[in-house]
């Protein structure tokens, strides 16, 4: 199609078209296209996908979907079972601050009824309406595993995809140490199935930091302000905000000094040596506990302490951790403990969770050179008409033996066949003859050789 008619706006004629013409589609909409010489060509973004949504191919379709395979029997084997909320959503679900997630966000349209709908933005928040509805009277603790697809503008939940997979588990109904350990040992556990090594989990608790808050005195606007500073790392600009504030001064500097507080265990130890009311103090007693926990799993080798991060999720309510590799700017996974957000939907119920961005998985498989397996055809198959039902029922039975077969449907020559089989990485070819005899043409080798059938199946 020639750009200048779209650029500079100019007559048709003055680029050599016909002019612009219209017709009905199959599906009887009408779509737009330009003559060129006698030929239609179509509209300009038709052959185009919007930004932030991409193709997948066949290569990089079959890594995602055998690592969304791994996921979902990782997770079953630990007992969760699998839900699917829908991928839309009235707007309300997510409209409260309690969900974390703003709604300039969201893909948002409406229904016939002309009420707000979303495209759903995140998988945690409808997990949680669920539990509060559907499951309200149920035994707990209840055990829910997910792998789905989200919308949001400007995340970085995708790579700055605006379409993204999340897998996640969430277990509702305890509050224990213990809970808590086993969700980052399953999310330790999903990057390794995923085939990543060298990795890291920073763990938090917000709590720490809102014991700190209470003893400032400050607003709930300078709080947030100095919550992200300090998520930030931004030490010059949290240096000048708290000199024009009239925190004492341990206080100031312990608050000055949390984005520094970060490292192996010995951070809770520096930590305990500030000034600190009950409630920091427990949050450091609660990460103790988990570190403990994640000792025995034997995972300490992928766990460090940050007592200065904060996620920008409001309903986080105590620990909070952030998995990273190389090769990836953006956190691969995050999890918390969310303790109010099932209550948004009328059952009060504690809660811990993680999601995990499938595609930065697989981003990160890629940027570190880790070899993915690909799609493979074992055999082509091709027939004589006189052998077409033999050609049938082989490649039904080599199936069932678990073998990947591809029937000739194109008529091709032996010849043309070997070439197709050798460009497609194709190990062998057959050519059925008649109802018992086959030819087994080798690729590599170059050799044929004919058996019978029964031969064949033997092998």
């Amino acid at each position: 199609m020639c750009s200048a008619c779209f650029m500079d706006r100019r007559p048709w004629e003055e680029h050599g078209h016909e002019g612009p013409a219209s017709r009905k589609n199959s599906a009887g909409v009408m779509e737009s296209y330009i003559v060129v010489q006698g030929v239609p060509f179509l509209s300009k973004w038709k052959i185009y996908t919007p930004d932030g949504v991409q193709d997948i191919l066949c290569d990089d379709c079959y890594q995602k979907r055998e690592l969304e395979h791994k996921l979902r029997m990782l997770f079953r084997s630990y007992g969760f079972n699998e839900i699917e909320p829908p991928a839309i959503e009235f707007y309300d679900v997510f409209a409260s601050e309690g969900s974390g997630i703003m709604q300039e966000n969201m893909f948002k349209f409406f229904d016939q009824q002309g009420r707000i709908l979303v495209l759903r933005p995140d998988i945690t928040v409808p997990v949680a309406r669920i539990t509060a509805t559907k499951f309200k009277d149920a035994v707990w603790p209840l055990r829910f595993s997910y792998i789905g697809n989200v919308y949001r503008y400007n995340d970085y939940g995708g790579g700055k995809q605006n379409e993204f997979t999340q897998a996640g588990v969430e277990i509702f109904g305890v509050n224990t140490p213990e809970s808590d350990a086993e969700v980052i040992s399953i999310a330790i556990q999903a990057l390794k199935t995923s085939g990543l090594e060298n990795f890291q989990i920073d763990i938090g608790q917000v709590e720490f930091f809102n014991g700190l808050m209470e003893e400032t005195g400050l607003s709930e606007e300078e709080i947030s302000q100095i919550r992200l500073l300090i998520n930030r790392k931004d030490n010059v600009g949290l240096g000048g905000f708290l000199k024009r504030t009239d925190i004492r001064e341990d206080l100031k500097q312990l608050i000055f000094d949390l984005p520094r507080l970060f490292g192996h265990s010995d951070v809770i130890g520096k930590a305990r040596s500030y000034n600190l009311n009950e409630k920091s103090k427990a949050a450091l007693d609660n990460i103790g506990r988990i570190l403990e926990i994640l000792d025995d799993y034997g995972h300490s080798q992928y766990i460090s302490v940050d007592l200065g991060m904060l996620r920008d999720l409001m309903y986080d309510t105590g620990v909070i951790f952030r998995g990273f590799t190389y090769g990836v700017g953006f956190p691969i996974l995050a999890g918390s403990r969310y303790d109010k957000l099932a209550g948004e939907f009328g059952k009060e119920c504690p809660a811990t969770g993680f999601t995990l961005g499938v595609n930065m998985v697989m981003m990160a498989l890629q940027r570190q050179k880790i070899p993915a397996e690909k799609p493979a055809t074992d055999t082509f198959v091709r027939y004589r008409q006189e052998g077409r039902a033999a050609a049938f029922e082989l490649c039904s039975v080599l199936r069932r033996q678990g073998l990947n077969v591809e029937l000739d449907v194109s008529g091709m020559t032996v010849q043309d066949a070997v070439k197709y089989a050798a460009e497609k990485n194709i190990g062998g070819v057959i050519s059925i003859l008649d109802e018992d005899n086959v030819d087994i043409h080798y690729v590599q080798s170059g050799e044929t050789a004919r058996v019978k059938i029964s031969e064949l199946l033997k092998r």
